[in-house]
């Protein structure tokens, strides 16, 4: 009599990198998917630009955002623009080879603004903040022209803090990147998808997605700008104390107006009595008769 051998389902496996890269890309979608619903991003109809810049940011923003396109309760549109600020050596093939590979529609604006910044910033002075104000400036100019209702950037969790420190430090105000604001002129609203994510998550992701990562070789070299500097002091939290980071930004979608100093945001005059006529306290300026 043969023995009667039990048939076992074979089972697949998938490899440990995969394995990896799906939990992440979960973890991912779950966070841009509650940026968007918390600070209602994307409406039905919407046309989205996606700013791509060929970091690692910007390909983890586009990657993910298609990746909700297909199951989203609402129907929008995504567009991928590049600015070509004409930098030397810059592989203008990379951002159309991939795009064209993964099927997004895109746009490539071409515009010389490095020569602009080369020309206007001295050498080793700090170009981010022209580079960055012409980008934008092309970057809106383009999206109010042909019908764009959202621009998406791709600032995460750690940016967001990190100009929240800048502001603090060096500004003098309260103030950080929000996840949804309007343009001064009006005409563009700009989202920030990214914006519960950390930039450590999206560095692996990038990594095990292989993005063609194309370098900013503008200002990649300035070293001591004052951005880097608050950046390792979030890197030196994050080893000593990692909730930290998540606690400030925390406590930026949880603001108590009353327990600042802003009169403009609360109104500390109408404290303790009627509101009245505000009394000059100011003392007369010296050589002054007091009247």
């Amino acid at each position: 009599m043969s023995a009667v051998v039990a048939e076992v389902p074979v089972q697949f496996v998938l490899p440990e990198g995969r394995r990896e890269q799906n939990k992440l890309a979960k973890r991912l979608r779950r966070q841009v998917g509650q940026a968007i619903m918390d600070y209602n991003m994307i409406r039905d109809g919407d046309k989205v630009m996606v700013a791509l810049s060929g970091g690692k940011d910007s390909y983890t923003m586009l990657d993910m955002l298609v990746q909700l396109q297909a199951k989203a309760p609402v129907k929008f549109e995504l567009v991928a623009v590049n600015l070509d600020q004409k930098q030397p050596d810059f592989p203008e093939h990379v951002l159309p080879d991939y795009l064209r590979a993964v099927g997004v529609p895109f746009h490539i604006i071409e515009q010389d603004t490095y020569s602009v910044v080369k020309r206007v910033i001295p050498e080793g002075k700090t170009m981010c903040s022209l580079c960055s104000r012409l980008r934008r400036g092309a970057l809106y100019t383009y999206a109010a022209e042909n019908g764009f209702t959202k621009i998406a950037l791709g600032h995460h969790k750690d940016d967001i803090v990190a100009t929240f420190f800048l502001n603090l430090f060096h500004g003098g105000k309260l103030s950080a990147m929000p996840p949804k604001l309007q343009s001064d002129d009006g005409r563009n609203v700009v989202i920030r998808p990214l914006a519960y994510c950390r930039e450590r998550d999206i560095a692996e992701y990038a990594r095990l997605k292989e993005f063609p990562i194309i370098p900013c070789n503008l200002c990649g070299s300035q070293e001591q700008l004052q951005r880097k500097q608050v950046r390792r002091m979030m890197e030196t939290w994050e080893k000593e104390h990692p909730a930290r980071i998540e606690q400030v930004f925390a406590a930026l979608t949880n603001v108590a107006p009353s327990q600042l100093a802003d009169p403009r945001l609360f109104d500390f005059a109408g404290l303790g009595g009627d509101v009245g006529t505000a009394i000059d306290w100011l003392m007369p300026e010296s050589g002054t008769a007091a009247s």
